[in-house]
């Protein structure tokens, strides 16, 4: 599902004819960012510190492994992200296209973690229709992603099928983590909570390493906290009703 949503906005690119606008972008970032906070908070923190009997230490290790861990491929990954002129990670000759395809590739990555681990959690008390939310609520997150991504990949120069078909192909990954973690968890079922606080701080460092300080830059950044509102309240209703 979440990778159906950043097709779906990779496929801007074919009827948009400009890059995206500047108030556009920022409005969509402040979503996205609203979207993963919500998630991380009330999808899996919270449940987190519920499955450990109200424990705070799973939820507090997870969440700091998850950070280290992206920090760890932050470091050893050689990406650019959009909107930058200096890449970030290792010196590489990669093009500019691979390395902003890298850049979202790791901003993925936890999300698809993050599905992955609230639908393990079905076996252990999180209900199908939490899990589900949190599926649709990424979803609906990728699709302003997905154009976000594909759009300046056409402006890099890329044709609009290259740049349609890099968008998708940086979603790939979000299956590919939920499925792992869904075998990791099957394996170490008692590590559950740990696993849901994992996922929530590798979203976290998504959003306060990259999404935060793009909205930050330039104009516009009051449409940025007025995207993370709504995207955040939409984020934490959805939890709330279907949970």
């Amino acid at each position: 599902m979440p990778l159906a949503g950043t097709m779906l906005g990779s496929a801007f690119v074919f009827f948009m004819r400009k890059e995206i606008p500047d108030r556009l972008q920022k409005t969509l970032l402040g979503f996205a960012s609203g979207v993963m906070v919500a998630a991380s908070v009330w999808s899996l923190l919270i449940p987190s510190i519920e499955m450990a009997g109200e424990g705070v230490v799973p939820a507090a290790v997870g969440f700091l492994a998850g950070i280290a861990f992206l920090l760890l491929i932050d470091e050893l990954t050689p990406h650019l992200h959009v909107g930058a002129q200096n890449a970030e990670g290792p010196r590489s000759r990669l093009s500019r296209t691979m390395m902003l395809a890298l850049a979202v590739t790791i901003h993925n990555l936890p999300e698809g973690m993050a599905v992955g681990v609230v639908f393990a959690g079905e076996a252990q008390g999180l209900t199908l229709s939490a899990a589900l939310a949190v599926a649709v609520g990424i979803a609906i997150q990728n699709i302003p992603e997905g154009a976000i991504i594909s759009m300046p990949m056409h402006a890099e120069g890329n044709s609009r099928g290259k740049s349609f078909l890099i968008g998708t192909l940086s979603g790939v990954v979000e299956p590919i983590g939920s499925v792992a973690i869904l075998l990791l968890a099957g394996v170490l079922g008692v590590a559950l909570p740990y696993l849901l606080a994992f996922a929530a701080g590798a979203m976290m460092y998504v959003v306060v390493e990259e999404l935060i300080p793009e909205t930050a830059q330039g104009r516009h950044t009051n449409l940025s906290t007025i995207g993370f509102a709504i995207g955040f309240v939409l984020m934490m209703a959805m939890d709330v009703v279907m949970g």
